[in-house]
C-alpha cells in the first residue's frame, strides 16, 4: 500500500478516539476509571486472541506487559486523573505534547534525526489544541498536570517501544497481547481502588462495546500497523486528530457552540498534522540507512 493510504487508515484511529469523551460523558457511569479501562481493554484483548489464536512466546512477555502498561494500563489511568482534575481543554493539550515527546525518545531509542520542521509541527499543533480547547478560565491543578504530562510520556513511550520492538506476527496479534496484558494490569488495580461496579444498563453496555470493539480493538489494530509502517513522529502526530473530532461530536451531539478561535485552532492542528507528515517523512535514499538501525535496536 501507498503511504498515504496508510497514514489515512491510521489516523481512523485517533479520529475515532475522539468519541471516547462524548461515550463516557454521555453513555458510562461516573467514577470507575478504572474498571471501565479494565472492562474497554481485556474482553477486547481477549476477542482478538480467541480470534487469531496466536499467543505470544515466553521470550515476549516483558516485552508485551511493558508495552501494555505504557499503551494502555499506564496511560488510560492517568488520563482519567487529568481528566477528573484538569478542565478537558488542559488535559488534552498536556497529551498534545505527546509528538514532542516521540521525537526525541525516537532519536533515543530508533537513532531517528530530529528535523527542525518535525519539532515545529508538533509545537504548532499544541498551540492548535490549546487554542480549540483551553478557555480562560482553565485551572491547573498540579496533580493534574503531572498525571496529564505522564500520560503523554507514557503512550509516547509506547509509540516508539511498539516500532522497536515488532514481533513476527499480524497488528491484529500485536494488539490482541497488549490489550490482554493492559487489562491485565487494570483489574487488580481496579478491584483495589474502586468499589464494585453497579448493575449496567442497556446504555452502559453498549457504550461499553463501542470502546471495546471499535475504539480498543479495531483501532489500535489500525494504529500499531501504523507504527510499523510509518515514522514514530508522523505517527504521533496523527494522534492530534482526536481533539478536532471530539469538539466536532460535541457541535453535532451535543449542542455546543464552537467559536472563532476553536475554527482556527482547528484548521491549526490540521495544517500542522499534514506538515508533521512531511517534516517525519524519510527520504528513499536513507531508507536503508534507517533499516539497518532498526534491525539493530530490536536485536
Amino acid at each position: 500500500m501507498s503511504r498515504t493510504t496508510d497514514i489515512t487508515l491510521t489516523a481512523l484511529a485517533p479520529a475515532v478516539w475522539g468519541s471516547t469523551y462524548l461515550v463516557t460523558t454521555e453513555a458510562l457511569p461516573d467514577g470507575y476509571p478504572i474498571t471501565l479501562a479494565a472492562l474497554r481493554a481485556l474482553p477486547a484483548g481477549l476477542l482478538l486472541l480467541a480470534v487469531t489464536r496466536c499467543l505470544p512466546h515466553r521470550a515476549w512477555l516483558g516485552r508485551v506487559f511493558l508495552l501494555g502498561a505504557f499503551n494502555f494500563a499506564v496511560f488510560w489511568v492517568l488520563l482519567f486523573i487529568a481528566a477528573y482534575r484538569l478542565p478537558g481543554g488542559v488535559a488534552a493539550t498536556l497529551g498534545a505534547l505527546q509528538a514532542m515527546m516521540v521525537i526525541f525518545m525516537a532519536h533515543g531509542w530508533l537513532g531517528t534525526p530530529i528535523r527542525i520542521a518535525a519539532v515545529g509541527a508538533a509545537a504548532t499543533g499544541v498551540l492548535g489544541v490549546a487554542l480549540l480547547l483551553v478557555t480562560p478560565e482553565a485551572a491547573l491543578d498540579p496533580v493534574g498536570i503531572a498525571a496529564g504530562l505522564g500520560g503523554a510520556a507514557s503512550m509516547a513511550a509506547g509509540t516508539v517501544l511498539s516500532r522497536k520492538w515488532q514481533p513476527p506476527v499480524s497488528a491484529l496479534s500485536f494488539t490482541a497481547w497488549q490489550l490482554t496484558s493492559g487489562g491485565l494490569i487494570l483489574v487488580p488495580l481496579a478491584l483495589i481502588c474502586e468499589p464494585p461496579l453497579p448493575t449496567l444498563s442497556v446504555t452502559n453496555v453498549v457504550g461499553l462495546t463501542w470502546l471495546g470493539l471499535v475504539g480498543a480493538a479495531a483501532t489500535y489494530a489500525l494504529w500499531f500497523r501504523g507504527v510499523a509502517r510509518i515514522e514514530p513522529g508522523a505517527v504521533a502526530m496523527l494522534g492530534m486528530m482526536s481533539p478536532v473530532t471530539a469538539v466536532a461530536l460535541g457541535w453535532i451531539w451535543l449542542d455546543q457552540s464552537l467559536s472563532l478561535v476553536q475554527l482556527v485552532g482547528a484548521l491549526i492542528i490540521i495544517g500542522s498534522v499534514l506538515a508533521g507528515q512531511r517534516a517525519n517523512r524519510v527520504l528513499p535514499e536513507r531508507l536503508p540507512a534507517v533499516k539497518s538501525k532498526l534491525s539493530n535496536v530490536s536485536a
